[in-house]
């Protein structure tokens, strides 16, 4: 049995002093039993963060990682120091770091390995734009974009991963995909998975929704079969709404 995962995506939104105020609300009410509650923030705020989380059931995650563990790549940070800071938990492949810095699948894949390296666990996005699911290319950019992330992984490793499926167009838009689109799209990256490794692995691999989820909708898509949890932009930066979106994938 997966056990549903939640993890809010704050992008570039909370100080260091926000994001304490934050945890402090949360705390205790978004940790509920058989769901896992997940904050990936920007980085100045992760070791705050950490220190809050300690003896909580909530983990920490960063928003992306380089795939060198240091060197001259100015503004970037390693999976050393992200280990150090004792985040869970990395976002890679993020549409918005494909759009706005030229992430390729190479480039997502050489930090999928990163993370690994130092006992990060990915959450790989993939998904599709709008010209792309009008000319009905969803299941196939998907394909590429997951079987290109998973490239030189084992199947322990692969097993571990959280994939959030992101249609490009819903996130941040109001719009969403219908909980059976979805379905459909998250079902078939299964079974890429299981094409790549084999029905255990991939019945083993955890799958987000995300693309403007809210606690009024949250519950319509976890009733479906293979749609293990969220990845939340915009209603995941209220303390309330993060609260009922927990309680909504129980």
């Amino acid at each position: 049995m997966r056990q549903p995962i939640i993890a809010g995506n704050w992008k570039m939104f909370k100080t260091i002093s926000e994001a304490k105020s934050f945890f402090a609300d949360v705390k205790g009410k978004a940790e509920i039993d058989g769901v896992e509650s997940v904050i990936c923030a920007p980085y100045i705020a992760l070791p705050a963060l950490v220190e809050a989380a300690q003896g909580t059931t909530i983990a920490i995650g960063a928003q992306n990682v380089h795939f060198e563990d240091n060197g001259a790549y100015t503004g970037e940070i390693s999976g050393v120091m992200l280990k150090e800071l004792g985040v869970k938990y990395v976002i890679l492949g993020h549409s918005e770091r494909r759009a706005y810095f030229g992430e390729t699948d190479e480039i997502v894949n050489k930090k999928v390995h990163a993370a690994f390296k130092h006992d990060l666990l990915p959450i790989v996005c993939v998904g599709e734009k709008l010209e792309e699911r009008e000319a009905d290319q969803t299941k196939d950019v998907c394909k590429v974009q997951t079987t290109e992330a998973f490239k030189g992984l084992n199947a322990e490793q692969a097993a571990q991963v959280v994939v959030a499926y992101e249609p490009i167009w819903a996130i941040g838009t109001g719009k969403s995909s219908t909980s059976a689109d979805a379905e459909d799209v998250i079902a078939y990256i299964r079974s890429v998975i299981a094409d790549l490794y084999d029905a255990a692995t991939a019945d083993a691999v955890r799958i987000q929704y995300g693309g403007s989820v809210k606690p009024g909708n949250i519950a319509e898509y976890m009733g479906q079969a293979n749609i293990d949890g969220a990845l939340v932009g915009g209603a995941s930066l209220e303390p309330a709404s993060y609260i009922q979106l927990i309680e909504g994938a129980k």
